[in-house]
């Protein structure tokens, strides 16, 4: 008789799961809950507020400013689509989640995270036009345009989220319940399989491999492109002031990127799930919390927002 019949007859197939958390370690779990709490306060303050001044202030609603509420609005959903339960991990003993739960978790993680991919290669495009054809930057970088750009990216989120999703929904759970991570992640999930995961970790390498190369090739394209431009600036401030922003954009993608290629494209048995719960907090976590600050706090135009709505707010 094979395993999943056995499993199946005794009653045995697994119903819901365990969080272990980031650390078992008890002196850490109070310092480390209230650290990421106030990431995720920082987090939802700054986008939440870069999506309410880029929707009141109409010298905003330009293609940049367009991508920047999207990125804004993925941040904000994604961080907490995990972030809760990762704080209650911190103040139980026993942080468990259903099954079903989990696999709607790992839907919407993937989806967020897929998206932000493919808005960050829309942003690197954008910035591409900007610097590159400026004269043809009206009609390339038309409303039309940049919706059709935001929707293939939701697209994309949408078909990968479901391919990792089904596959996951196809495996069997009936020994193990205990996930070695602070939310329902494919590969930590993956490992408490009782049946093959070949063709899981095949799908994992496609999919994940097509959205973090493709994303991350344009990007460093247009990059390229872009620093090509800006070196011949004859101004030096102006070379300047464009070098701070790209480089701002590039390690933000580098961050984000990189701990995502670290997690998903090397092979589940070349490091701990320890080494992957260490990677995850950088995009989980700290690019959230980051954006809002690489992106837009740090802009002349979004300075100029904030004042001009905090005095129509105290006026």
């Amino acid at each position: 008789m094979s395993r999943e019949k056995m499993a199946f007859r005794n009653g045995s197939f697994i119903t819901e799961f365990i969080l272990v958390g980031l650390t078992e370690l008890p002196g850490l779990q109070l310092p480390l809950f209230f650290l990421f709490l106030s990431t995720y306060m920082v987090t939802v303050l700054g986008n939440l507020g870069l999506i309410i001044l880029i929707g009141l202030n109409s010298h905003l609603h330009t293609p940049m400013y367009f991508f920047l509420f999207n990125l804004s609005f993925i941040d904000l959903c994604y961080s907490t689509v995990f972030t809760p339960k990762m704080l209650i991990n911190f103040i139980l003993e026993k942080n468990t989640i259903s099954y079903m739960g989990c696999m709607t978790q790992l839907y919407f993680y993937c989806f967020f995270v897929i998206s932000e991919c493919y808005v960050l290669m829309s942003m690197a495009y954008d910035r591409y036009v900007a610097i590159c054809n400026p004269l043809l930057y009206n009609s390339a970088m038309s409303p039309k345009v940049c919706s059709y750009l935001i929707l293939a990216s939701y697209l994309m989120a949408v078909s990968g989220a479901a391919a990792h999703t089904g596959f996951m929904l196809r495996l069997t759970f009936c020994g193990a319940n205990t996930i070695n991570h602070y939310f329902c992640d494919i590969l930590p999930v993956m490992q408490l399989s009782c049946t093959s995961t070949h063709a899981n970790e095949l799908e994992v390498l496609i999919v994940a491999g097509i959205n973090i190369v493709v994303p991350s090739v344009s990007i460093l394209i247009s990059y390229g492109f872009i620093l090509s431009s800006i070196c011949r600036i004859s101004s030096s401030e102006g070379r300047a002031k464009a070098f701070s922003t790209c480089s701002s954009h590039i390690i933000a993608v580098s961050l984000f990127f990189g701990s995502g290629a670290f997690m998903y494209l090397k092979p589940s048995s070349s490091g701990s799930m320890d080494e992957g719960k260490i990677s995850s907090v950088f995009y989980t976590n700290m690019v959230p919390m980051m954006n809002p600050l690489i992106y837009s706090l740090r802009n002349k135009d979004v300075k100029v927002a904030l004042r001009k709505t905090l005095s129509r707010k105290k006026f």
